[in-house]
């Protein structure tokens, strides 16, 4: 038996039960959105979702936060407005940061106020954001190839170059940290699919996760653990598990669009933001 069904496998047990996998079941929508682009679920039970509403690289001024239910409803249609283009999104000790454009805006969750905002020189295009073990906050740059690194107040660059392959979601799995990568960028532009990457956070030295084959422009990224990731891929639509080696399979098919991702393994429901078609969409992932 070869790699890729046994580590496909171990991903789909996370997913599902002992009995064959079923197909994804849709469980709700939230429609009339106005360009969704990444869901972060939170410890009180709700959801924030990041609204674009407009360019997405353009300081315009219109972009929002909104606060869901886990359940499909929509509980605070602009939690936080202001902002320009927000997309990914990390809590952090009551701190929510979201990419925008060239900052990285930090909002104080129990005031719903904006409490700092850090600049990022040289960014061309902010991305997704996690937390590390050792508390700092992570941001993809996709177009530079970059990722910067918000310590003590300050933003450093963590690790660049072309083996980011354009790095977009960003997710933390033991010692290191994983990338959907979105593909290399060439002036500004993807040139290719990209693939997963893997980074240990001790040392920042990228490389390819599994054999680096192209899978798609990867966007939303999920680490199931048992050697298993979801992805979407932004410009095709697809929801994609991936396994350690590379390899991969799709489980949804939906519109280019697809976005940054939330999955909760306990009720298997993976939250996808359809950016084209201003939806939020919940699938149980049996």
């Amino acid at each position: 038996m070869s790699v890729r069904p046994i580590v496909l496998a171990l991903a789909l047990a996370v997913l599902a039960s002992p009995a064959a996998a079923a197909e994804p079941r849709k469980l709700w929508e939230i429609g009339d959105l106005r360009q969704p682009e990444s869901v972060l679920p939170a410890s009180d039970g709700f959801l924030y979702v990041s609204l674009v509403a407009g360019s997405m690289t353009e300081k315009d001024g219109v972009g929002f936060i909104a606060k869901t239910t886990v359940d499909g409803r929509m509980i605070e249609p602009e939690w936080i407005s202001g902002l320009n283009a927000p997309k990914g999104m990390a809590l952090v000790g009551g701190k929510l940061y979201v990419a925008d454009i060239d900052e990285l805006v930090e909002i104080d969750v129990a005031s719903a106020k904006v409490a700092n905002r850090y600049p990022v020189e040289g960014a061309g295009f902010l991305n997704d954001v996690v937390a590390t073990p050792d508390g700092r906050v992570l941001v993809s740059d996709t177009a530079k190839n970059v990722i910067f690194a918000l310590k003590d107040g300050a933003m450093t660059r963590f690790a660049e170059g072309p083996e980011l392959n354009g790095p977009n979601g960003l997710a933390i799995e033991g010692d290191r940290l994983i990338i959907a990568g979105f593909g290399p960028f060439v002036d500004g532009k993807p040139t290719s699919e990209g693939h997963l990457v893997e980074l240990p956070l001790s040392d920042g030295k990228a490389r390819p996760l599994g054999s680096g084959a192209p899978i798609g422009a990867l966007d939303g990224l999920v680490v199931l653990g048992g050697g298993g990731y979801l992805a979407t891929d932004y410009l095709k639509g697809p929801l994609y598990l991936i396994d350690a080696t590379g390899k991969h399979e799709q489980l949804l098919s939906l519109s280019p669009g697809s976005a940054d991702l939330s999955y909760d393994a306990a009720s298997k429901t993976a939250v996808l933001p359809l950016n084209h078609e201003g939806k939020l969409v919940a699938y149980r992932l049996d």
